[in-house]
């Protein structure tokens, strides 16, 4: 019998950065029992047009809000990396860092988003902070995590040993090769959005936005609403 994989960890960027991208998986894999942890590498103290705003308020204005909207979905934590929005790099220190919390929460299965996705369409420019953390993140995972040499200060220091993470599934991509059936948590994922009040200016909007993304193929032979992924299964 094939081992079940309990534990996820989701790497991202920012606050509200899982929710629009696998916001119904993980709900529908915290239903299911699997254990969901948040890693966010940043605050998000730079996504505001308010003038009267400052960075240090609005970074525990989207802290709250991510662990709102984390409780939603039934997330188990939420860790925050502590980079400064708009400034995030794949070097050597975010590897180390997302490596070190690797091998601390020992996950079956890491979620982060497709480095190589630069634009979506002719509108959007994907965030450079969504491309770092991708890139830093499968690189942190293979070779850094699973290799004990790699950043020997982790084990030979901090006594962290190497861990094997067993699937990816990376997301925001051209390249998708599973999606995720989220019928029944479509909704979970609208809300869970919502609590991010400080970035929706139009709840109805988004709302039907998010269906419209999410919707499958219209030829009626699919689930209504899924979440797209390339998926990695590491030997």
């Amino acid at each position: 019998m094939e081992e079940e994989l309990k534990k996820v960890m989701v790497v991202l960027a920012h606050p509200d950065d899982p929710e629009f991208m696998c916001g119904g998986t993980v709900a529908r894999w915290a239903a299911e029992g699997k254990e969901i942890i948040y890693v966010l590498a940043t605050r998000g103290d730079k996504g505001s047009d308010d003038p009267t705003m400052t960075p240090e308020r609005l970074a525990q204005i989207r802290e709250q809000e991510q662990r709102a909207a984390a409780a939603v979905l039934g997330v188990r934590e939420v860790i925050f990396m502590g980079y400064p929005d708009g400034e995030l790099v794949p070097d050597l220190r975010l590897r180390r860092d997302i490596t070190r919390l690797i091998r601390q929460i020992r996950p079956d299965i890491v979620i982060t988003a497709d480095p190589t996705t630069r634009y979506f369409g002719s509108s959007y420019i994907n965030h450079p902070d969504h491309r770092a953390i991708g890139e830093a993140t499968l690189d942190a995972v293979y070779p850094a995590a699973r290799d004990r040499f790699n950043f020997i200060e982790l084990w030979r220091d901090e006594g962290l040993e190497p861990h094997k993470v067993r699937e990816v599934y990376v997301g925001n991509t051209y390249e998708a090769d599973v999606q995720v059936d989220i019928t029944d948590y479509i909704d979970k994922k609208i809300a869970a959005l919502l609590e991010h009040k400080s970035q929706i200016k139009d709840p109805a909007g988004l709302a039907e936005r998010i269906r419209q993304r999410a919707s499958a193929s219209n030829d009626g032979a699919g689930p209504p609403y899924v979440e797209r992924f390339r998926r990695f299964v590491l030997s």
